[in-house]
């Protein structure tokens, strides 16, 4: 009796040894298994982050083919001519002064009076001509007038003139048509009262 005591005793530890041999394998592999999940999960290394993207646009770069410096230089030259059918220059002289003395009546369309009739004649040399006032009377003779004199005359004339004292304005057109006079007018204080006087300037051309 006594060793079937012994014998179910030591069944029992066997059965106990074996159950517990069973739990720490069971609990070996569960600390085994647990271990290595939390062991591969924090040395995995992190998976890369996809970088957000803005939505608002950046600005343009400037156009690289914008002008980077303004013209360094003008036009170099200008036309080097006028127009052909401009006139270059001003006349180079003007009458110094307008006429002082106006014309009492121009040489033309008078009447001819008869040699008898006609007063007599001085003529004066007003130019640097030499010679003039001699011409001239030799002119007016060749026409029918009487020359009482001729001399130079020392003043400042206008123009080539007949001077005719009062009631023989008639007479003065007539003389400056015959000698080529354009110009008559009334005596002046200094001359004959009795006479035409003739006062021949640088225009005269007869």
């Amino acid at each position: 009796m006594t060793r079937r005591v012994k014998d179910d005793k030591g069944q029992v530890l066997s059965s106990l040894v074996a159950v517990l041999a069973v739990v720490a394998i069971v609990g070996g592999l569960l600390v085994l298994f647990g271990t290595r999940g939390n062991s591969s999960a924090a040395d995995s290394t992190p998976a890369a982050s996809t970088p957000k993207t803005s939505s608002t646009p950046k600005p343009a770069d400037p156009p690289s083919s914008a002008p980077t410096s303004a013209p360094t230089s003008a036009p170099t030259s200008a036309p080097t001519s006028a127009p052909t059918d401009v006139p270059t220059s001003a006349p180079t002289s003007a009458p110094t002064a307008g006429p002082t003395d106006v014309p009492s009546s121009g040489p033309t369309d008078v009447p001819t009076i008869p040699p008898s009739e006609r007063p007599a004649v001085e003529v004066y040399n007003n130019t640097a001509r030499k010679g003039l006032a001699e011409d001239v009377a030799n002119r007016a003779r060749q026409a029918g007038w009487t020359v009482a004199g001729r001399d130079n005359w020392h003043g400042k004339i206008v123009t080539s003139t007949v001077y005719f004292p009062a009631g023989m304005q008639a007479e003065a057109g007539q003389l400056a048509k015959d000698i080529g006079v354009g110009r008559i007018k009334d005596a002046l204080d200094n001359m004959k009262k009795d006479r035409l006087t003739v006062i021949l300037t640088t225009d005269y051309a007869g």
